[in-house]
Formats: structure tokens, C-alpha cells, sequence
């Protein structure tokens, strides 16, 4: 580590007022919460906390002084009395009272503890609608195991007690608070705990009725089309939606019927549909004359 003079910016003879002071200052500016994410300002921070744990402390100074330990507090040669001065200073020193006046907290150590940070938590359309167990890595690069409860929407946010950036010693972490961002599902549409879809069917499958696979959230589900099915038409698949909070049932899937024709014009269809046109004629737009 660089001469902790140099990394608070004081001078040899600073008295501990000064020292204190300059801790302060640069603390306040390269403190983490401060600085989210930037690992150099955090880098320095710890320098700078380190340089004052030293010259903070009347014993560890003076053998720093003297020549007998380096910046970092390791021995520059075998002084027995001077290590177990070192070694008790080291067990005694808080740094409680000078993180409590950066922070604006308390000063009793009970209430000691870091501000609460946010960060974004993606989810896929599914993953939201199950909930379920999921590793998130938080803004200090640490992984957290959570639970993301079933049927949770885009805006709501999840809080972890305690989860938020670690301090330093005798400074409790704060809070870490994930705003939930749910992505869009290319056929899924969500209505409260129902899950609505629109299915193609072939005009054969409309006509004469059918068996059809159906996606849901649960996975592939077997579905009968009805004969005589038309566009807009929509079937019901209870109990394959999104579980309520609290136990209050689950909601449904719903399954609207769109007819479509083959991509490429068919002659033999196209020849039957004039036959049968004109031997029966019918208006479907009835109502909107």
C-alpha cells in the first residue's frame, strides 16, 4: 500500500483531528453506496480505510513512524514487544463511530448499517407466471438465492433483508430491493391470473373438428376443437392459468379459435368453394351495414 500520509492527503506531523477530518472527506466521496458498481472508487475506499486505520491508531502510527512496520501493518523486522502492541491495538479498533457519521445512522453498533440499494431483476413472461427458485447476482457481485412468488408482474418489487453491499467491519448491510421487469411472451397475454392465446387451426380442423395441441404456461395440453369451429370462437382450459396470492385458486386459459386458409391458393379448394358459393350464399357482415 502507497504512505498513508500521501493516500489521506495530510502530513506527517497532521494531528489526529486533521487525520479524522481528511478520513472523513475522501469517505464520504468513494464510499460504495455513494459509487454503485465502479470497483476503482471502491478500490480506493479501501485504501483510504486502511491509511486510517493505521494513523488513526496512536500505536500503530508510531511504529509506522519509527520504521518498524510498513503501510500495510506487517513487521520490517522482529520487535516482540511492538507485535503484541500491534496485535492489541488491531483487536480494539472500531471504525463504528466515524461509517455511523458518513452514513447519517445512529451511533449505537445495534443500529449501525448501510443504505438500501436497488437493481433491476429480467424475468421471462413464464418465469414470472410460476414463480419459483432463482440466483441473482447482486451489484457487489455476490450470488443470492431467492424465491420469486408466482404470478408477479412488471413494477412490483421484491425486498432481501440484510442482502444489500457488505461495510465495514461492525456495520450492518442494508437492504437489497429488486424491481421485477417481466418481458413480453410472443403468443401469451396475461389478464389478472388468466392466461389468454390465440390458436390457428386449419379450415379442415374448423370444419370437421379436431384434436390439437395447445401451449399454457404448464406446459402442452391436448385440446378438441369442435366441429363447425369458426374464428373468434374460444375454448376454456380451467385451472391452467396463474395461482392466485394467497391461496385463492388458480385462474383459467383461454383459447381463441383463428381459421386460416392455406398459405398458397389450392385450385381443387378454390373450384368447391365456387360450387358451393353459389348454392349457398350467406352474410357474415350481417349488422354492420
Amino acid at each position: 500500500m502507497r504512505d498513508p500520509y500521501a493516500v489521506l492527503g495530510v502530513e506527517r506531523g497532521a494531528s489526529e483531528e486533521a487525520i479524522k477530518k481528511a478520513y472523513r472527506r475522501l469517505a464520504k466521496k468513494l464510499h460504495p453506496d455513494v459509487n454503485p458498481g465502479k470497483l476503482a472508487v471502491e478500490q480506493q475506499f479501501k485504501e483510504v480505510t486502511a491509511a486510517y486505520d493505521l494513523l488513526s491508531d496512536p500505536a500503530k502510527r508510531g511504529r509506522f513512524d519509527r520504521g518498524e512496520i510498513d503501510a500495510g501493518g506487517a513487521e520490517r523486522g522482529f520487535h516482540a514487544q511492538g507485535a503484541r502492541a500491534y496485535r492489541r491495538a488491531e483487536s480494539a479498533f472500531s471504525f463504528d463511530e466515524i461509517i455511523a457519521e458518513i452514513l447519517g445512522r445512529g451511533r449505537r453498533e445495534s443500529e449501525e448499517r448501510l443504505g438500501d440499494v436497488s437493481q433491476k431483476l429480467h424475468l421471462s413472461f413464464v418465469e414470472a407466471a410460476l414463480g419459483g427458485k432463482r440466483r441473482v447476482a447482486s451489484a457487489d457481485g455476490r450470488s443470492v438465492d431467492i424465491v420469486v412468488p408466482a404470478g408477479i408482474e412488471s413494477g412490483q418489487t421484491l425486498r432481501l433483508k440484510g442482502q444489500g453491499p457488505r461495510g465495514p467491519r461492525g456495520v450492518a448491510p442494508g437492504d437489497l430491493y429488486l424491481d421485477i421487469d417481466v418481458a413480453p411472451h410472443p403468443f401469451f397475454q396475461r389478464k389478472e391470473y388468466d392466461i389468454h392465446v390465440e390458436l390457428p387451426v386449419t379450415l379442415p380442423e374448423a370444419v370437421l373438428g379436431a384434436r390439437v395441441t395447445v401451449p399454457t404456461i404448464h406446459g402442452p395440453v391436448s385440446v378438441k376443437v369442435p366441429r363447425g369451429s369458426n374464428s373468434g370462437a374460444t375454448l376454456r382450459l380451467k385451472g391452467k392459468g396463474i395461482a392466485a396470492s394467497g391461496g385463492a385458486g388458480t385462474g383459467d386459459q383461454y383459447v381463441k379459435l383463428r381459421v386460416m386458409l392455406p398459405e398458397q391458393p389450392d385450385a381443387e379448394l378454390t373450384a368447391f368453394l365456387e360450387r358451393w358459393g353459389a348454392k349457398h350464399p350467406y352474410n357474415p357482415r350481417h349488422g354492420f351495414d
